[in-house]
């Protein structure tokens, strides 16, 4: 097979596996954003690139990227076999480790504040939600897929 002399950008720009992967997590972080900003009633730049919340941006983006390569290499080829586990792997650490890890974080914060307010420790707040809840991975996850197929087939 010959390798392609295409350039970087304009290869990856034309790439429809990529783009549906970028724009499934820009959509699924735009979602978080504005509902931010309805719910707070004001905008956090945190939000632009903060984790957690719905839907999950990382089962949006990978489920994506895994229905893409689903779409053009065939639902049956060793390369879709690879991005759907690698998927997989992804939405789990995204609603165990990650979400274990926030809750930790939150126990942690409430002993700091303890020991704050007895003048004993001066705490440094820990970020408190960084994973997803099933049902967050599970939306993204089915976002990712809706706009893997709509990216790939138009």
């Amino acid at each position: 097979m010959q390798p392609q002399t295409h350039l970087f950008f304009p290869g990856l720009t034309e790439n429809r596996i990529v783009l549906a992967a970028l724009f499934a997590w820009i959509i699924a972080q735009g979602i978080k954003i504005v509902s931010g900003i309805i719910k707070e009633k004001r905008f956090d730049f945190k939000w632009i690139i903060g984790t957690g919340g719905m839907p999950s941006a990382h089962s949006a983006g990978v489920s994506a990227l895994a229905t893409g390569v689903g779409m053009n290499a065939g639902f049956n080829s060793a390369i879709f076999a690879t991005a759907a586990i690698f998927s997989l792997v992804i939405m789990f650490d995204a609603q165990s480790v990650r979400r274990m890890a926030g809750h930790q974080a939150e126990i942690l914060n409430r002993i700091s504040e303890d020991l704050y307010y007895k003048h004993e420790v001066k705490p440094e707040r820990l970020r408190e939600l960084i994973g997803h809840t099933p049902v967050e991975v599970f939306m993204g996850a089915l976002l990712g897929i809706l706009i893997g197929i709509l990216v790939t087939t138009v």
